[in-house]
């Protein structure tokens, strides 16, 4: 193999690969990336078994086809640790010369044939397709609510759902519950669901930079094949198990309603949050006609009260405790002017909305 290439251009796309590698494995090839150059296009190739990822970076020219594999590690730091705007790049006899204007690397790697390869989801049929911007959205509104207890395993990824052309995230951890919705074009009417692994989303999201990219997703029994333009492959595993039942969760019975805007209901959640701890968590919030008091106390630091209006109050005064962390997550991620806030009972979910089509239920604490 003899490439010469835009160094931003592979750094990105090494980084991007690299995540996908696993921190250690007992098989040096599986911390390894595999590089394959042909036709004018320099191809990526990375996997940690149950997730494979394929770039393909096209600013190379590519003089000598071939292939070399090399350890993830050493071959992003050497990247980017040159400054050159571009770099040759030659392999012979599994040692690959990296060369720029003042520096030359020689990498020792290993028989592209001992790479076990991004396994392909061989039987996919296309589920759908969906804007890069549109799924991207979706992934934001709901990853962060997934749950990070590995026991609980069919909660350890996001749901994907499809009714005709309408899709649905949604993820919990079993104190919160993010539901988002959005548009897509599919090939026919019917429905499909699939649990999709944290770590896999977590890559996707990163590949889907331009929001205008079609991004088109195939699926066999266990597998998902994701499609995004015509520069990466991401193909991944599915959770295992049955999601809950999350419907039954949102309350649909709810007789008060705040609505508040976004950046002020956050500010003034963040200062009461500020005398909570690990022991005590909970921040009271006092709703009623024309004004919202939030309070926290912790005995051994102090208390805070901050009063915040509300723009439009529907409902019996109430009060509830929450988690600060729980509504300020999903207020990090919101993207529309106002928020509402709709309650029932101090012991009763609460729900967040986000527009017409984000829902968040989170459970309401003890605040004594």
């Amino acid at each position: 193999m003899k490439i010469v290439c835009d160094r931003a251009a592979l750094l990105d796309a090494l980084a991007m690969a690299a995540s996908v590698v696993p921190n250690r494995s007992p098989a040096p090839v599986m911390l390894c990336l595999k590089l394959t150059a042909a036709d004018g296009v320099l191809s990526i190739q990375a996997t940690d078994g149950e997730l494979g990822l394929t770039i393909h970076v096209s600013s190379v020219q590519v003089d000598q086809p071939g292939e070399a594999l090399l350890p993830a590690d050493k071959l992003t730091q050497i990247t980017r640790a040159c400054d050159d705007s571009t770099l040759s790049i030659s392999t012979e006899r599994n040692v690959t010369t990296i060369k720029g204007e003042h520096a030359t690397f020689r990498v020792f790697g290993y028989e592209p044939r001992e790479f076990p390869g991004v396994r392909d989801a061989k039987d996919a049929g296309t589920e759908f397709e969906v804007a890069a911007g549109t799924l991207r959205r979706l992934i934001h509104r709901t990853a962060f609510a997934t749950s990070v207890d590995n026991s609980r395993y069919a909660i350890a990824g996001t749901l994907l759902e499809r009714k005709g052309r309408k899709l649905r995230m949604v993820a919990t951890d079993g104190r919160r519950l993010a539901v988002a919705k959005g548009d897509c074009s599919a090939p026919a009417d019917g429905d499909s669901t699939c649990i999709v692994p944290a770590k896999s989303l977590s890559v996707l999201n990163r590949l889907l930079d331009d929001p205008d990219a079609s991004v088109t997703v195939s699926r066999d029994r266990n597998r998902l094949s994701i499609q995004v333009g015509e520069t990466a492959t991401l193909v991944s595993s599915l959770v295992e198990g049955t999601f809950p039942p999350f419907e039954d969760v949102i309350p649909k019975d709810h007789d008060k309603r705040a609505t508040f805007d976004t950046g002020e209901f956050a500010a003034a959640i963040r200062r009461a949050a500020l005398l909570t701890s690990e022991e005590s968590k909970g921040v009271r919030l006092a709703f009623g006609p024309g004004m919202l008091r939030l309070s926290s106390r912790v005995p051994e630091m102090g208390e805070a009260d901050i009063d915040l209006p509300i723009a439009k109050y529907e409902g019996d005064p109430i009060e509830i405790g929450f988690n600060p962390v729980f509504i300020t997550d999903v207020l990090k991620i919101a993207d529309v002017p106002e928020v509402i806030v709709e309650l029932k009972s101090p012991n009763k979910p609460g729900v967040v909305r986000l527009g017409q089509d984000f829902v968040y239920v989170v459970m309401p604490v003890n605040v004594g």
